[in-house]
């Protein structure tokens, strides 16, 4: 019998400016990011769309996300990161 596994998880993927971010944030702030990409990676649907574009927002525990997905949410793109 083979194990049950958990629900697949979108390759999360980061701009040059959103890598720079993340190179800079504190140890505490980097865990508060980790969890916010995680959940985004389950579910890449839970920001919200900013206006007409295709950038979506998600604002967890002081964490902001600004990003992008691929029609069947198996990338995630991360343009903007602040915590």
């Amino acid at each position: 019998m083979s194990p049950r596994h958990g629900p697949r998880r979108a390759q999360v993927v980061f701009d040059d400016v959103a890598r720079s971010q993340i190179e800079k944030l504190s140890l505490a702030e980097s865990m508060k990011a980790d969890r916010a990409i995680v959940a985004l990676s389950v579910n890449p649907w839970l920001g919200d769309l900013i206006g007409r574009t295709p950038l979506r927002e998600y604002q967890e525990d002081g964490v902001r996300v600004i990003y992008t997905t691929t029609v069947r949410g198996t990338l995630i793109i991360v343009a903007y990161l602040e915590a």
